[in-house]
């Protein structure tokens, strides 16, 4: 039994006992810095004949066996190919089981049940920070099926090995002889006050340019509005240059802005963060100002 269910035109074969279910689904940017790719599918869902059942499984604060197994089969297949292991989130866990509830109620597989959030909603009100989220779904009577179709499958496959991401929920719910497993994936956002944030984006601003930070008392103030404002600034005095961006990261500066500090016509930074816009997808928010 097929389906193809996705938002952009894909080219893949089927094979007639799997069920695949894929959406794209990009990532958010903005007109100075995009700060994240989301995987381009939530990948091919697979349905398997029946063969060894596995115990009932239902706990969300602790991993099962069944659970355990997928976690550490999708981390030798990373660790395998030089990529990073994948922590448990027990938050992504919970939104992973709650999933894996629907599809086994509904004795069927989906990224989405009639009524229920899509898998960003269901991250988000999970209390999950990511840029990145994705999803593996399976359906057969035992993990270890329901591993090897998925890394028999490109797009799941694809979903495992994501060097972008680096922690997963995973949930398995047994009913009738058969497992609904679900695979969360995402790269987790970490919590950081403003003032760290302000700090990370001033050391780089500083090693990329001749300039110093601004001295007026109200310099952070004055950018942490300017971050607020969809345009112009805050203040009295005129920046020749404001750049507000987004990130995930606090590793890295916008190509231009980088250029402008580096280009030696600004002798003063005033950097300010800001609470980002209401979304599924948590980022870092800031604004630049650059002065001669």
């Amino acid at each position: 039994m097929c389906s193809n269910v996705h938002v952009l035109p894909l080219q893949f074969g089927f094979n007639g006992k799997m069920r695949f279910n894929c959406v794209m689904k990009p990532g958010h940017v903005t007109r100075h810095f995009r700060f994240g790719l989301i995987l381009g599918f939530l990948a091919a869902t697979c349905s398997l004949p029946s063969a060894v059942s596995q115990r009932p499984i239902s706990s969300l604060d602790t991993t099962t066996i069944a659970e355990q197994y997928l976690l550490s089969a999708a981390n030798q297949e990373r660790a395998a190919r030089g990529l990073s292991v994948l922590q448990r989130d027990p938050q992504l866990a919970r939104a992973a089981a709650g999933h894996a509830r629907e599809m086994a109620a509904h004795r069927s597989i989906s990224h989405q049940f009639q009524g229920e959030a899509e898998l960003t909603d269901r991250g988000s009100r999970a209390g999950v920070p990511f840029s990145v989220i994705s999803e593996n779904v399976g359906e057969a009577p035992s993990v270890v099926q329901i591993h090897d179709m998925w890394m028999h499958s490109e797009h799941h496959r694809a979903n495992l090995l994501d060097p972008s991401i680096d922690s997963a929920g995973i949930s398995v719910i047994a009913r009738g002889g058969e497992l609904y497993a679900v695979e969360d994936f995402v790269r987790l956002v970490r919590s950081f006050s403003l003032e760290d944030q302000e700090a990370a984006i001033e050391s780089m601003v500083l090693q990329s340019g001749r300039m110093a930070l601004a001295s007026d008392p109200d310099a952070t103030s004055i950018a942490r509005r300017t971050c607020a404002m969809s345009t112009g600034f805050a203040g009295s005095a005129k920046p020749w240059f404001v750049m507000r961006f987004t990130s995930d990261s606090l590793t890295q500066l916008p190509d231009q802005l980088k250029s402008r500090v580096a280009s030696g016509r600004y002798r003063r930074a005033a950097v300010g963060a800001c609470a980002g816009s209401r979304s599924s997808f948590t980022s870092y928010s800031f604004a630049v100002l650059l002065y001669p």
